[in-house]
C-alpha cells in the first residue's frame, strides 16, 4: 500500500512539473538560422518602443528575432550587452550580437545582428537595414563589442520600456526621427560638419557656397597649388584654401564676374552637381538599378539631371525620396549632410 502511495505521489509530481519544463525549454538554434531569420525582417519600419513586425526599435527587434528560437533576452541594448560570451571582432560569426555606443545617448545604446562579411542588420531610425562594421561612417566608429548568446537560457523579468529620447545628445534641436539624423551624426563624428556653440545643429538652415566648399574639403582634403584669386575671397578668408582647392579640382568654379559667390546660398541643383563632381555619384551607379522615374520637376534636359537622378537612386537617408526636387530651393544643412553621407557611404 505504501509503495502504491509513493508511486502515485511521484506520478503527480511528474505531471505537475512537465508543463513547467516544456514552457521553459529553449530550442537549439544555429547562428546561421538566427542571421537568416533576422534578414527576413529587412525593411520593417522603425517605431519607438516597437516589438512587433508593425515596427521595431533596436532592442525590440533583437528580442523578436531571438524569441523566435525561444531564447529570452533583456529588453534594452545596455542589458543585452551584459549577457553571453564576448567575441572579438575578428572572430564574429553570423548570428552574433554587435553593440554600439554613444548614438542617441551615452554608453551602449544600439544592438544589431552580425550577418557575415562585415555586415550587420539592425532597427535604425529608417527601419530594419544593413550597414558595414568597417566602412559605415556612422556605425564603424561607434562599434563597442560583440556577444555570442545563441545558447542563452536565462529568463529575464520584463522591463518597462522607457520612450527613446527624442533628441540627440549632440544637438538639442535634432530629433532622432529626422531622416537625416544618422547622416548628420556620422559627418559630425568625422569632422565634416559641425554644430553651433549652443549645442544646436539648425538642420533647416541654408548653407553658403563657401561653407559647402569647406565641408566637402574636410572629407577630400585637397590642396591647391596656388591661392584663391576670386574678388570676394580675401587671402586670409577662413575658407580661402578650400575654395582654391575645389576650384582647381573643377568641383566648385566661380562666376564669370570673377567672384566665387562665397556668401551665396547653395541651391539643391548645385548641391547634387557639386557632390557628384566631388565624389562621383554617377560612377557609383555602376551595377545598381536606376529608380523607375526621375522627379516630376526635373526635365531630362536639365544640366544637373543626371547628378540629381544618381543622388535619388543612391540616397541612404530617404531625404531625397520625394515627388519633386525643387531645383532652385536653397539646400539645407540637413540636405547637404544627407547628400555627402550618401556619397561617402558608397566608397
Amino acid at each position: 500500500m505504501r509503495s502504491r502511495i509513493i508511486q502515485l505521489l511521484v506520478a503527480v509530481f511528474l505531471i505537475s512539473v512537465i508543463p513547467f519544463i516544456s514552457s521553459t525549454k529553449v530550442s537549439a538554434a544555429s547562428s546561421d538560422e538566427i542571421a537568416t531569420f533576422a534578414e527576413k525582417l529587412y525593411g520593417t519600419p522603425y517605431k519607438f518602443g516597437g516589438t512587433t513586425t508593425s515596427g521595431f526599435d533596436c532592442s525590440g527587434y533583437i528580442r523578436y528575432v531571438f524569441d523566435n528560437f525561444n531564447i529570452s533576452l533583456p529588453r534594452t541594448s545596455a542589458d543585452q550587452f551584459k549577457v553571453g560570451t564576448t567575441v572579438s571582432k575578428d572572430k564574429l560569426q553570423p548570428g552574433d550580437l554587435v553593440f554600439f555606443a554613444n548614438t542617441y545617448k551615452k554608453g551602449i545604446s544600439h544592438t544589431g545582428i552580425y550577418l557575415g562579411d562585415g555586415e550587420f542588420i539592425s532597427a535604425k531610425s529608417r527601419g530594419v537595414l544593413k550597414a558595414n562594421l568597417e566602412t559605415d561612417p556612422y556605425w564603424a566608429p561607434k562599434y563597442a563589442g560583440a556577444k555570442r548568446v545563441s545558447n542563452v537560457t536565462v529568463a529575464f523579468d520584463p522591463v518597462q520600456v522607457k520612450p527613446a529620447e527624442q533628441m540627440s545628445e549632440e544637438f538639442k534641436d535634432l530629433s532622432i526621427k529626422h531622416p537625416a539624423f544618422e547622416a548628420i551624426i556620422a559627418l559630425n563624428e568625422i569632422g565634416v560638419i559641425k554644430g553651433y556653440e549652443n549645442s544646436t545643429f539648425k538642420p533647416e538652415k541654408s548653407i553658403t557656397r563657401g561653407q559647402a566648399a569647406a565641408m566637402i574639403n574636410r572629407e577630400l582634403k585637397l590642396k591647391a597649388s596656388t591661392g584663391a584669386t576670386f574678388k570676394d575671397v580675401a587671402p586670409n578668408h577662413q575658407f580661402a584654401g578650400d575654395i582654391a582647392a575645389l576650384n582647381e579640382a573643377g568641383i566648385m568654379k566661380g562666376y564669370e564676374t570673377g567672384e566665387f559667390g562665397v556668401n551665396d546660398k547653395l541651391t539643391r541643383a548645385h548641391l547634387a552637381a557639386i557632390v557628384d563632381r566631388a565624389f562621383g555619384l554617377q560612377e557609383k551607379m555602376d551595377g545598381k538599378a536606376k529608380i523607375a522615374s526621375n522627379y516630376n520637376d526635373v526635365p531630362t534636359s536639365h544640366w544637373a539631371s543626371e547628378a540629381i537622378l544618381a543622388l535619388k537612386s543612391l540616397d541612404e537617408t530617404k531625404v531625397f525620396q520625394t515627388p519633386g526636387f525643387n531645383l532652385g530651393k536653397e539646400a539645407t544643412r540637413a540636405e547637404f549632410a544627407a547628400a555627402v553621407f550618401t556619397a561617402i557611404s558608397y566608397k
